[in-house]
C-alpha cells in the first residue's frame, strides 16, 4: 500500500527537487539517478527516515567526498518536526534545518539559497561564460576570494577559484647544465665562433667569443595527498600544477593515499579538465587514509628512475596526517632526501596561526623536508614561486 507522499504523487516531486539541490551543491546527479532514488525510497518504505536516506544515498552518491554533503542536505531538505510527529511516512521539504546557515557546509548553503528567476536574470549560456572574471565580479569580491581558504568556499566559488588558479604561473628554479651555448660571460673560448669572426674581419681577431653553460629547469616530482582530509585541496592543486608547469619537460606526478597512483600520463594531456577526468578514474583510494611511507616504498621500488641524477625538485602536497608507521615513513623520507636536490612540503594546515607539526607523521616529514610552504588560498599559490626560489638558495 502506498501512503503519504507516494500516494499523492508528492514523493516524486520532492525527490526531484532534492536531486536538483544536490546538483547545485556539486554532486553528480542526473535524471536516471533521481528516478532510481524514487524507486529505492519506495522499496525500503517511508516509515523510517534513516532507511530512506541510506537507500537514496546508495544510488545518488558515487564519490566519497559527496557523502557528508548529501547527509547534511538530506537532513535539512526533508525536515518538518511538527508534521513528522503525526505522519512519519511523509517526507515534506522545509526551508529551515536544525543547523544554523553559518554552521552548514558552503556547498549546502549554496544549494539551499534562493535561485535567481528566469527571464532577464537567467543564467548565461556556456559560450557567454568565457568572459573575464573581472567583468562579473567586483574588485572586493576578487580580493576576498584571493585570500579565502579553499575549504571555506561554496560550490560556485570553488569552481571560480579553480579557474583563477589555472592562470597562476610557477617558474621553477633552474641550474646550470653541462651543455653550453655562445655567450658573453662564459669561461671557455668558443673556437669555431672565433675562427668565423676572424675570417669576416680579414684574419683580425676583434672579439673573443665564449661558451657559457645553459640554464635548465630542475626535474620536478610532485606527490599529492588524496586522503579525506585533503579532499577540498587536491582537485584545485592538481589543476593549478597542471596549468602552471605545462611547459616543463621533466614533470612526474603521483597521487598517494593508501597506495601510489601514477598521474604522469594524465598530466601529459593538454586540457586541464580532461586531465582531471582521467586522474579521477585512475585514483582508486580517494578520500581514504594516508600512508606516505608505503607510497614512497612503492616509488623507490618501481619508479626510482624518476629521480634524475639527484637534481630533482620534490614537492609533497599533504597535511601530514599520516596513519602509517613513523619509522617506516622516516626511512622512506631519508632515502628520498638523499636522492633529490630539494624536498619541500606544501602544507595547507599552515593556514592556522601557531601551527606545529606535532603528529608523528607530520613530525617526521618536517624533520626531513628542506622547507615548508602554505598552499591554502590563491594568494599563497601566487607566492609559491618566490618561496621556492628562497628555499633553493639555502
Amino acid at each position: 500500500m502506498q501512503l503519504g507522499d507516494a500516494r499523492t504523487g508528492k514523493l516524486a516531486d520532492n525527490i526531484t527537487g532534492f536531486g536538483r539541490a544536490l546538483r547545485r551543491a556539486g554532486v553528480r546527479v542526473d535524471s536516471s539517478r533521481i528516478a532510481l532514488a524514487a524507486d529505492a525510497a519506495l522499496a525500503v518504505g517511508l516509515e523510517r527516515k534513516q532507511d530512506v536516506s541510506a537507500a537514496m544515498e546508495a544510488v545518488l552518491v558515487s564519490r566519497e567526498q559527496d557523502r557528508l554533503v548529501f547527509r547534511e542536505l538530506f537532513d535539512v531538505y526533508f525536515r518538518n518536526p511538527e508534521i513528522a510527529q503525526k505522519l512519519l511516512s511523509q517526507l515534506l521539504p522545509s526551508a529551515e534545518g536544525k543547523a544554523e546557515p553559518s554552521q552548514r557546509r558552503p556547498r549546502v548553503r549554496e544549494a539551499l539559497s534562493p535561485q535567481k528567476t528566469f527571464g532577464h536574470q537567467a543564467q548565461p549560456k556556456q559560450e557567454d561564460q568565457k568572459v573575464e572574471f573581472d567583468a562579473a565580479m567586483t574588485a572586493s569580491d576578487l580580493q576576498r576570494l584571493k585570500h579565502a581558504d579553499f575549504n571555506a568556499l561554496s560550490g560556485t566559488e570553488y569552481r571560480l577559484v579553480e579557474r583563477l588558479a589555472r592562470d597562476i604561473r610557477l617558474p621553477l628554479p633552474s641550474v646550470a647544465s653541462r651543455r653550453t651555448r655562445p655567450g658573453a660571460r662564459g669561461a671557455q673560448p668558443h673556437w669555431p665562433g672565433m675562427m668565423r669572426s676572424a675570417v669576416r674581419n680579414g684574419g683580425e681577431l676583434l672579439e673573443l667569443p665564449r661558451l657559457e653553460r645553459r640554464e635548465q629547469a630542475l626535474p620536478l616530482l610532485v606527490l599529492v595527498d588524496v586522503s579525506g582530509s585533503m579532499e577540498r585541496y587536491t582537485r584545485l592543486l592538481l589543476a593549478f600544477l597542471h596549468a602552471a608547469t605545462r611547459q616543463h619537460r621533466r614533470r612526474d606526478v603521483f597521487a598517494f593515499g593508501t597506495r601510489l597512483t601514477d598521474l604522469t600520463p594524465a598530466f601529459r594531456l593538454a586540457d586541464t579538465d580532461e586531465m582531471l577526468a582521467h586522474a579521477s578514474q585512475a585514483i582508486e583510494d580517494f578520500a581514504g587514509g594516508t600512508q606516505l611511507g608505503e607510497a614512497l616504498h612503492t616509488l623507490r621500488h618501481d619508479h626510482a628512475r624518476r629521480l634524475v641524477g639527484r637534481r630533482t625538485l620534490v614537492l609533497i602536497v599533504t597535511d601530514g596526517l599520516d596513519t602509517g608507521e613513523p619509522q617506516e615513513l622516516g626511512e622512506a623520507l631519508d632515502w628520498l632526501r638523499r636522492r633529490c636536490r630539494r624536498l619541500l612540503w606544501l602544507n595547507p594546515l599552515l593556514r592556522f596561526d601557531g601551527y606545529a607539526p606535532l603528529a608523528r607523521g607530520a613530525a617526521e616529514l618536517h624533520s626531513h623536508a628542506h622547507g615548508m610552504l602554505a598552499v591554502h588560498n590563491l594568494s599563497k599559490l601566487e607566492d609559491l614561486a618566490s618561496g621556492l626560489a628562497t628555499l633553493m638558495k639555502r
